[in-house]
């Protein structure tokens, strides 16, 4: 199961998403007392690590 996790080093980069998206991951990260960027570094790890390798480049 995936764990929210504390504290990371990051680099500024700058994403747009949809309303309605921001509002679930701001408030998921407020009740899990991380910021926004935190969870979504995480989110963007466990896609990553769960990628299904066989939908590259189609």
């Amino acid at each position: 199961m995936w764990k929210i996790k504390k504290g990371y080093n990051s680099v500024s980069k700058s994403f747009r998403l949809p309303e309605e998206l921001a509002k679930i991951i701001d408030n998921l990260a407020y009740k899990n007392n991380i910021s926004s960027n935190q969870l979504v570094i995480q989110c963007l790890n466990y896609a990553i690590k769960n990628l299904d390798n066989n939908t590259e480049n189609k």
